[in-house]
């Protein structure tokens, strides 16, 4: 009987499928330090890791009876992805699983943004007993979004799911991506009818130039995707989230663009410093902030359970 360990957890779904399919599943969370030999010493043949366990040359190396890697997600920057599959080993992740959920995020940081719930949910508590008046007056100029336009750097398959949401919401959809020149997106809705939409890839700062709200959905880069330079060809107001990877986006110069208004407000859920965020973000005003949860959500965790057990059984079976 062939031995997975799921050292970041994993779906009650997804355990069920594999001990159905006669693999016994661990999920106990191992140290980084420790997990070589627990590999070793329990014969693990698959490992699967969510973003806390890192899975580098160490591990790959030293544990012969490992067969496959699996991510429960779509970034792999914590795994040596190339050096396993060079000494012969499975790798895989679940690139479809969270798209929805990590799209929803975003739109909870953008209406979030627009309607300055942020700054509210920190100021009612306080204050709005004593100064009801004066919030309301304050929070008085919120805006819509439908009819503006949202830029989506990164088209992938979290870029598309954005698009569907942001089309259902009204909004005009624009895009860059290096790799995508054109794309369709059907937007499904609740009686089985869709609609389809025919997108073209936009340049960078044509984007940068016309968009309302900007989303970044990249994977994780050796360099800045929105840099300093960027954030002068913005429009004045623009709002930008960062639900991709932090790096993504430069903070230091994005704290600036608040501060000098030419960025109305930022939601944030990864951050450059993770898991220590620098104060000046978690304390800013104007930032909408969440802890790197844009996978978890119990649908979504469902779903990468079903399809990691998928995989593995197809692979070691």
């Amino acid at each position: 009987m062939k031995k997975i360990l799921a050292n970041d957890g994993i779906s009650q779904n997804g355990i069920d499928a594999l001990e159905k399919a006669g693999f016994k599943v661990i999920t106990t969370t191992v140290a980084q330090e420790q997990l070589a030999n627990y590999i070793n010493e329990h014969k693990i043949a698959g490992l699967i890791v969510r973003s806390a366990t890192q899975v580098k040359k160490d591990i790959i190396d030293n544990c012969p009876t490992l067969e496959l890697i699996g991510r429960g997600g779509v970034g792999m920057d914590n795994i040596d992805v190339d050096y396993a599959k060079e000494k012969g080993l499975h790798v895989i992740n679940t690139p479809s699983a969270s798209s929805a959920s990590v799209a929803e995020l975003v739109f909870a940081h953008l209406y979030n943004g627009v309607r300055y719930l942020y700054d509210a949910n920190r100021i009612m508590p306080l204050e709005g007993d004593s100064k009801f008046k004066q919030l309301k007056k304050a929070y008085a100029k919120g805006v819509e979004l439908r009819g503006k336009t949202i830029g989506i750097i990164g088209f992938g398959k979290i870029g598309k799911a954005t698009a569907q949401i942001a089309l259902g919401v009204g909004m005009k959809v624009i895009y860059h991506d290096t790799q995508v020149d054109e794309a369709t997106v059907t937007v499904p809705f609740f009686d089985g009818q869709t609609v389809s939409f025919n997108l073209k890839n936009t340049p960078k700062d044509t984007l940068l130039k016309e968009s309302d709200f900007i989303t970044v959905h990249v994977p994780a880069q050796a360099n800045y995707t929105i840099a300093d330079s960027d954030f002068d060809k913005m429009k004045d107001g623009v709002g930008i989230i960062n639900a991709a990877r932090g790096g993504a986006l430069d903070e230091v110069a994005l704290v600036d663009a608040l501060e000098e208004n030419k960025v109305a407000f930022a939601g944030l859920d990864v951050f450059e410093s993770e898991p220590n965020p620098e104060i000046r973000i978690l304390m800013h005003p104007k930032i909408s902030l969440t802890p790197h949860i844009g996978a978890a959500t119990n649908e979504a965790q469902n779903r990468i359970g079903e399809e990691l057990a998928a995989q593995i059984v197809s692979l070691l079976k």
